[in-house]
């Protein structure tokens, strides 16, 4: 009886030492950098690389508490697929031993990376069937899980350490009040009709920092809710963050992996309306990528350790509503479509009303399909967690997930896990504009989002506190 008993209490702590296991971290990047010639994504036109300007990286965070592992994976791309992820997310599983399911993989949203074939009409007609798109295609999912392997060898006992800095000179909203009584997207610099931003911005760069057991870097997570379209050209270019990536690693050293992800910003980009200076190019880019060094640099001065086990994961998929398209706004879209692709005269539709036509064709072939969703929610003890989002997501959605998050630091992360284009706050709907016309889901969709991400952290956090209180 003595020895059952000794024996019961045994496991009993074996098995909460393996809860509360010492984390560890393997961190990785791979070059993603497609083919010269290969077309380019971001803007409705078609365009072909010309060079490379800078490469383009898979970069991967592997967390292991001993009973579970996820990856975190930043993609210097203009979005993800559902193809896309769930191809990968099988191969990583298969390669790498994580379950898909625990793999959040988010684009940094460089508009001078590859388009992105198996996506909708708009990517189509812009180069997304081309031999050189396909091909890269077929190839990234197998790169990015190569990235998550190798980063999986490196596991090794670290120490997580968090902190967050405030910019508030890059970021600005772009939809404003006009004096017409309108709300004007992107009016132009120094344009007189403006009367005042429409919506604001997050100025919060939350910094999440890996070191091993004897205090080297193996890994810095940065997150920052800007529009990542700043080059343009015909070059292959990470943006600001191939800048940020650079002169981290000049202070902490090469092998460090910078892992930058976007924070909702759907409605936020880097352009001031109220300054006459041109924003364009890789110079931009540099200026934008060197604030935010400078900002995880003094972040890096307050870090503060955190406890980093158990490791949870939640993934809940839901549905989002299509907006309502008639047969007549299908036959008008597919009017329009026409004139763009066989443009009479030289003179091609308004650019809003081919953007709405593209969104037309894509609504209607769902044939009434919601879209399935994904909002996935990583946390690490209390204190730090992440949550993925499916779209370019308004800034005001992101804000209130962190604002009713219970943990300490929590990072929402757009353009996640196959994402589905713009999501509006439901305020803005009946304001229109670009991203209101753009947007493949109804209103409210956002909102759905937002209770979904709430819901499981609180969930996750309320997991903790009553482990916790059990191994007491």
């Amino acid at each position: 009886m003595y020895s059952s008993v000794w024996g019961l209490v045994m496991l009993l702590c074996v098995a909460a030492t393996t809860a509360r296991a010492e984390l560890q971290v393997g961190a990785a990047a791979v070059d993603i950098t497609p083919k010269v010639g290969t077309p380019m994504a971001g803007y409705y036109s078609l365009r072909a690389a010309e060079g490379v300007h800078d490469p383009l990286f898979a970069k991967v965070i592997v967390l292991d508490d001993g009973s579970q592992r996820a990856a975190l994976v930043g993609l210097d791309l203009i979005s993800t697929t559902p193809w896309m992820t769930d191809e990968t997310r099988r191969l990583v599983e298969e390669r790498a031993g994580i379950p898909g399911e625990h793999v959040m993989l988010t684009a940094t949203h460089a508009h001078t990376g590859p388009i992105l074939s198996r996506s909708n009409r708009r990517y189509d007609v812009f180069g997304a069937t081309n031999d050189l798109a396909v091909q890269y295609m077929e190839r990234i999912p197998a790169r990015i899980a190569e990235a998550v392997e190798i980063a999986a060898k490196r596991l090794e006992p670290a120490t997580v350490s968090t902190a967050s800095g405030v910019e508030e000179q890059l970021a600005f909203n772009r939809r404003f009040f006009m004096t017409n009584g309108k709300v004007g997207w992107n009016p132009g610099k120094l344009n007189p009709r403006i009367v005042r931003e429409a919506g604001p911005v997050d100025p919060e760069v939350p910094v999440v920092y890996f070191s091993d057991a004897d205090g080297n870097p193996l890994a810095t997570y940065v997150n920052y809710a800007m529009h990542l379209d700043t080059v343009g050209g015909t070059e292959f270019s990470a943006d600001a963050p191939a800048t940020l990536a650079g002169l981290l690693a000049a202070v902490k050293g090469d092998d460090m992996v910078t892992l930058f992800t976007p924070g909702c910003c759907g409605d936020v980009n880097h352009i001031n309306v109220r300054s006459g200076a041109p924003q364009k190019g890789h110079a931009e880019a540099a200026r934008i990528g060197t604030h935010l060094a400078a900002n995880v640099l003094r972040s890096y001065e307050r870090l503060q350790p955190v406890a980093s086990t158990p490791l949870r994961v939640r993934r809940e998929v839901i549905e989002l509503p299509l907006p309502e398209v008639t047969e007549a706004d299908v036959a008008a879209a597919e009017e329009t479509l026409r004139k763009f692709k066989d443009p009479e005269g030289g003179r091609r539709p308004p650019f809003r009303e081919v953007v709405n036509a593209f969104k037309v064709v894509d609504v209607a072939e769902r044939d009434g399909e919601p879209y399935q969703v994904e909002v996935q929610t990583i946390a690490l003890g209390d204190a730090v967690a992440w949550v993925s989002l499916p779209g370019e997501i308004f800034t005001e959605l992101g804000m209130t997930i962190k604002r009713g998050s219970p943990f300490e630091r929590t990072i929402v992360a757009e353009l996640s896990n196959g994402s589905i284009g713009y999501i509006p706050n439901r305020e803005a709907y009946p304001q229109g504009e670009y991203e209101v016309i753009s947007t493949r889901v109804a209103a409210g969709s956002g909102e759905l989002l937002v209770d979904t991400a709430l819901d499981s952290l609180r969930e996750l956090y309320a997991e903790h506190a009553e482990s916790t209180v059990a191994d007491k």
